[in-house]
């Protein structure tokens, strides 16, 4: 049982599986991902109980799933259900949603994307400025995310980069 729009109450604080891609959607590929996901969303449950979700996709290019767990916790096997359309999704149009070595950012007002260990170096060598926004991916919670998802890169994981 999806979450409709209209349910989605900020000050509620959902569990949140964030998916980063390593480029922008497509608008074809962004149609046909808020298509399966709607239709996924709409079956899935935990133990034959309907999960309340719902999913957002951020700046053209992080796919965001939330779960009321306040009415019913997300199991292992409906976590692997979820998994299993994400690979799906992500093997159909090489998205690269399951690497974990990447750091995405905002320079300029465009959202980039760089291998972590390229990132790093950028840091360290001053090719990227210090004025940039970083994204953190490991935000599990609704507010968590709404409030420390984007951040000034003095405020994010990235200052600690030497």
């Amino acid at each position: 049982m999806k979450i409709e729009e209209s349910n989605v109450v900020e000050t509620n604080d959902y569990r949140v599986i964030i998916y980063p891609a390593s480029r922008p959607f497509e608008t074809k590929e962004a149609k046909v991902i808020t298509e399966k996901l709607f239709d996924f969303l709409a079956t899935w449950a935990a133990h034959g109980k309907p999960l309340s979700s719902s999913f957002k996709i951020e700046k053209n290019q992080f796919i965001v799933i939330c779960v009321d767990e306040e009415k019913e916790m997300a199991s292992g096997c409906s976590i692997d259900a979820l998994g299993k359309v994400m690979r799906e999704i992500d093997e159909e149009y090489q998205l690269g949603l399951f690497d974990r070595m990447k750091a995405s950012f905002v320079e300029n007002g465009e959202v980039k994307t760089l291998k972590l260990i390229d990132f790093k170096s950028k840091i360290r060598n001053g090719e990227l400025s210090k004025d940039i926004e970083v994204f953190d991916f490991s935000k599990n919670t609704y507010l968590d995310f709404l409030s420390h998802f984007l951040l000034p890169f003095e405020k994010s994981w990235a200052a600690s980069i030497k």
